[in-house]
């Protein structure tokens, strides 16, 4: 007699071989049809649903995360439960209305890690998007906006819009080398979004490949953005004008900290260090932000904790989510204007702040797959969550990375510089990215 443990895992292990094999069949008959595009589609799983453009489509390609409406679309979040049971949109999320007005296309609903609680990029359901670097090297796409930055990166998109609850558009950005801007709290609406923390962290963003890109994504998120931006040109057209604060953090791996540096001295932006007094705020708020980011996805989505096809890690950020609300929710709430006022009082000495999005490269998944300590050590890599806490908007910048190190495998050529800045100063950190970008 066969234990039920045992028996489980052989059938878990039959079912992966049927899958693999389907797969092999799969790409066989796709390349036979001479559409290498949709052998990259298929493979990265970048979209839960993929529309495409016209052949000769001039227009700019949005996709759309999986966790905001679009009208006549089940809103997936990721999650094999509510893919299985809800409804289509009645209508879009107020987010898009700028794009509808435009008849820009939306190309497609990308992938995203389980109702966007966990950072690693993993969806055991849809499928996990691929991130790969010189062809070969794979690491982790980052959560959640995990399918948003794949299809920018790869080209299936020129604007891939996501949602930044405490790191979700600029953690896949740094992990997928491109360009990722999380938005002041409350600019964009936020009405048809999927919740995780409204009341608190959840916004909605653009990812894309470069600065001018980017600009066009928020455009359409923000009436007159293009203006703002224009004129932030006009005022600081030179990074002489820019004043960086910046932060260092314990636990960075050095080679980032100094590719920071590199392209902060090089493009010639004026830097100061920030100090040791403002770090201890800084770290404080880090820890807060986790705590409000957890007890809010658990208040907004505990219902789904003991669903049949919800995946055993988001269960476990929903557990600890209900831990942190009862120990530790309170005085993280209380502590937030005291940060706020940190942060406004450093943007009168300096006008952004500069520091690693990530502390380290990031990594591949294990062998079996994501796990929840894995989910924590990625977590604990990432240094945006104190800007969601502050409600302040912050850019990913992808920066080249130096790695001359004998005995080392390195994955990654390019790590992400994170600019902050004060609250509505999104058309200034793009300025100051268009500087990062510019050439010599």
């Amino acid at each position: 007699m066969i234990p039920s443990s045992l028996s489980r895992t052989m059938k878990a292990c039959r079912h992966f071989i049927a899958r693999r094999a389907c797969w092999g069949l799969l790409v066989m008959l796709v390349g036979c049809t001479g559409t290498q595009q949709r052998i990259t589609r298929a493979r990265t799983h970048a979209f839960t649903a993929y529309w495409p453009p016209p052949e000769n489509n001039k227009q700019l390609r949005v996709a759309v995360k999986d966790l905001i409406d679009v009208k006549g679309v089940v809103t997936t979040a990721g999650s094999e439960y509510i893919a299985k049971t809800a409804r289509p949109a009645a209508q879009d999320a107020k987010c898009l209305a700028i794009l509808r007005e435009r008849n820009i296309p939306i190309v497609g609903k990308t992938n995203l890690t389980e109702m966007a609680v966990t950072v690693s990029g993993e969806n055991s359901y849809f499928g996990t998007p691929e991130n790969r670097f010189r062809g070969r090297t794979e690491v982790i796409p980052g959560g959640s906006s995990s399918g948003s930055a794949v299809a920018v990166k790869y080209g299936m998109a020129d604007v891939a819009f996501g949602t930044d609850t405490a790191g979700s558009i600029r953690v896949p950005a740094a992990c997928c080398g491109v360009w990722g801007l999380k938005t002041t709290f409350g600019l964009v609406p936020i009405e048809g979004v999927f919740p995780i923390s409204p009341k608190n962290l959840d916004t909605v963003g653009p990812m894309a490949r470069n600065v001018r890109l980017l600009v066009q994504g928020m455009d359409l998120l923000e009436r007159g953005f293009a203006s703002k931006y224009e004129r932030a040109v006009r005022e600081k057209p030179s990074a002489r004008q820019i004043k960086i604060g910046r932060l260092y953090l314990d636990g960075t791996d050095p080679a980032i900290d100094k590719a920071i540096d590199d392209a902060l001295i090089t493009k010639g932006f004026r830097v100061v260090n920030l100090s040791p007094a403002f770090k201890k705020q800084w770290d404080q708020g880090q820890r807060d932000g986790k705590v409000v980011a957890t007890a809010d996805a658990w208040l907004s989505d505990r219902q789904y904790r003991n669903k049949r096809g919800v995946s055993f890690l988001t269960k476990a950020v929903f557990a600890l989510g209900e831990v942190e609300y009862t120990l530790r929710y309170k005085g993280a709430l209380e502590r937030r204007e005291q940060w706020r006022r940190a942060l406004r009082d450093t943007f009168e000495k300096v006008d952004l702040i500069a520091l690693p999005t990530l502390q380290g490269l990031p990594p591949k998944f294990p062998f079996w797959g994501s796990t929840v300590v894995f989910e924590l050590r990625v977590f604990n890599m990432q240094n945006t969550t104190g800007v969601n806490y502050a409600g302040n908007p912050a850019l990913a910048v992808p920066v080249p990375l130096s790695l001359p190190v004998k005995g080392k495998t390195k994955t990654a050529p390019v790590t992400s510089l994170q600019l902050v800045g004060p609250l509505n100063s999104e058309a200034e950190l793009l300025n100051a990215g268009r500087l990062l970008e510019r050439k010599p």
